[in-house]
């Protein structure tokens, strides 16, 4: 569908062989959505109750 939005979170590190390193992780799916309003709503609330840890795992979105 046209102006499809995915909420999705990821992390922004792993480890490799025992060390930390900068590395985008794979998406797991949050929602579909069709605002950037709710897309950044949806991420704010992920984000405020969702430790990033620390390898960062935060929600964002991305234009289908």
């Amino acid at each position: 569908m046209e102006n499809e939005i995915e909420v999705f979170h990821r992390t922004w590190y792993h480890y490799e062989d025992g060390v930390k390193t900068c590395g985008v992780g794979k998406r797991h799916h949050i929602a579909t959505v069709y605002s950037e309003d709710e897309a950044r709503a949806i991420c704010k609330e992920w984000n405020q109750y969702n430790d990033a840890g620390e390898l960062s795992d935060k929600a964002e979105y991305q234009k289908v």
